[in-house]
């Protein structure tokens, strides 16, 4: 752990897809949390795709829930209800609809794995997370993908030449093998400081005393 401006600076990894609403939930509470500690965090986003086998077409995503986890059609109501709710009082837009899809993140991952060479790997990440759950767009599309990437502020010519390459495949698969290998199976999944681990949205408050933690044992 280093110090900017006598700001303590802590590496969290968070293990995450882009269509993962928790994901997102977790990351605004951690957001919470650095800044009620005044800790900078150096963010690395890793990939894990909670549907590997997803047609290119996608699915239905209300379909999609009751197929996998067995839900009513007023469960998952409830569930949308809830994710609302949650979302819009960390500041962060959840529109669903009957026609929301859930599609494959395989392509999305690359691009990310290609921006974090960049440096830009995090306004990419939160901007694919808005396309895909505040302005309900496909984040399987190509072209949806390098709006993404205009968004990010990076050059949309070359994340398109870095998706066509397909150099990015193998390193994506290595990172979701290795996640896999240390017990990692759902998402979020945040480590922080290379050396506590918390699955789920944890909450703000949950997330501080972790923060808090690594900063006693650094000092």
């Amino acid at each position: 752990m280093t110090a900017t401006n006598a700001r303590p600076v802590l590496q969290i990894d968070i293990v995450s897809d882009v269509v993962c609403p928790w994901c997102i939930v977790g990351f605004m509470q951690l957001d919470q949390a650095l800044a009620q500690t005044g800790v900078l965090a150096k963010l690395r986003w890793h990939p894990f795709e909670l549907n590997p086998q997803m047609a290119p077409e996608g699915q239905n995503l209300r379909e999609h829930i009751m197929e996998k986890y067995g839900s009513t059609p007023a469960q998952s109501a409830e569930a949308r209800m809830r994710l609302t709710t949650i979302g819009a009082e960390l500041g962060f837009a959840f529109n669903f609809n009957d026609d929301s899809r859930i599609v494959n993140t395989f392509a999305a991952h690359q691009l990310l794995d290609w921006a974090e060479g960049q440096g830009r790997q995090h306004p990419l990440k939160l901007a694919l997370f808005a396309a895909y759950f505040t302005e309900g767009r496909d984040v399987s599309d190509p072209a949806v993908l390098l709006d993404a990437v205009a968004t990010a502020g990076l050059d949309r010519e070359a994340a398109q030449a870095a998706l066509a390459s397909g150099a990015h495949q193998a390193p994506v698969r290595e990172k979701q093998k290795f996640w896999a290998q240390h017990g990692i199976s759902g998402v979020p999944s945040m480590v922080f400081g290379g050396k506590y681990l918390l699955t789920g949205a944890q909450g703000a408050e949950t997330y501080a005393q972790v923060i808090q933690r690594c900063l006693a044992e650094a000092a």
